[in-house]
């Protein structure tokens, strides 16, 4: 078992959910419950399967889902180009936030690597 809250992919990912929140206030009241949410969702889920995975009994386990944690980081990065072309988003913005999430997926990529002893 792994101590989730030691590794900086998990804070960097828990620092990443609060600017996510922060940006999706600025959405339209209409996308609420439609691309608020799943953005918001796609979010809380990178460091909840960090999290998950450390506490399973294995490596192989913690590396599966480092994977479907780094999984939504793509499904993020989706949401927010939507964003971007729907005109909730500026381009700074984006690639600020962007910028983050590249990051989450440099060191769970690392990390995974790690685990599996490559």
């Amino acid at each position: 078992m792994h101590n989730y809250k030691e590794l900086k992919v998990w804070q960097k990912s828990i620092d990443l959910v609060s600017d996510i929140y922060k940006l999706t206030d600025l959405f339209p009241e209409r996308e609420r419950f439609n691309l608020v949410s799943q953005i918001q969702r796609a979010a809380i889920s990178i460091p909840s399967n960090i999290a998950e995975g450390a506490g399973r009994n294995s490596n192989k386990m913690f590396v599966q889902f480092l994977g479907i944690s780094h999984g939504s980081t793509y499904e993020l990065e989706t949401q927010l180009i939507i964003s971007k072309n729907l005109g909730y988003l500026l381009e700074s913005d984006l690639e600020t936030i962007l910028f983050k999430i590249y990051e989450v997926q440099k060191m769970s990529f690392v990390l995974q690597k790690k685990l599996r002893g490559c």
